[in-house]
């Protein structure tokens, strides 16, 4: 894999993310780990970081597979590889698109695209769920899960899930919580 072909590959998932980063992360799903490019578990592994780093999740997971692989020239490239298609269509959309709004074919594009991008939000929830579930399995069958800790991990899932939903606390706090719930019940 060339650095080149790398940008190619991002400028391809930012094109065709339409609907906000989790849909990113399916296309990437498919360009990098079912291409071979990387593990899975690697990937889920980024999008654990990129999701905790402030930033647009597509933006991150590019900038550090982009560094990963290629040090800080890699991540820039990727980086641009994936805002590139953005800025181009946003300069065409801000050109043409107040003559365009109200016609029929522009309509009809954002009436499949809601339910399109609804359903790559899907998949990746489902692949994330699905992934978690085998490392977990994994973790069970190589002895790292302790039965005794099964109840209290739990326990401290539903009082996370609680807390998460019930309260307003600010956003940097959820996430030093549920590293510490990860922690604490590792």
């Amino acid at each position: 894999m060339t650095l080149w072909a790398l940008f190619w590959r991002f400028f391809f998932i930012g094109l065709f993310t339409i609907g906000g980063g989790q849909v990113a992360i399916t296309l990437m799903y498919q360009e990098l780990v079912e291409s071979g490019i990387i593990s899975a578990e690697l990937f889920y592994n980024m999008l654990a970081v990129s999701e905790s780093t402030p930033g647009p999740i597509g933006i991150n997971m590019a900038t550090y597979l982009g560094t990963e692989l290629f040090g800080v020239w890699g991540g820039i490239i990727t980086t641009l590889g994936t805002v590139s298609p953005s800025i181009i269509v946003i300069v065409i959309i801000a050109r043409y698109f107040t003559r365009m709004q109200d016609t029929l074919a522009v309509k009809s594009f954002f009436s499949v695209l809601r339910p399109a991008a609804a359903g790559l939000v899907c998949i990746a929830t489902w692949n994330v769920f699905k992934i978690s579930v085998v490392l977990l399995n994994k973790a069970r069958q190589s002895g790292l899960w302790y039965d005794a800790l099964e109840f209290p991990r739990i326990i401290a899932w539903l009082l996370f899930t609680v807390l998460l939903f019930k309260t307003k606390l600010p956003a940097i706090l959820y996430i030093v919580l549920g590293a510490a719930f990860g922690l604490l019940f590792l």
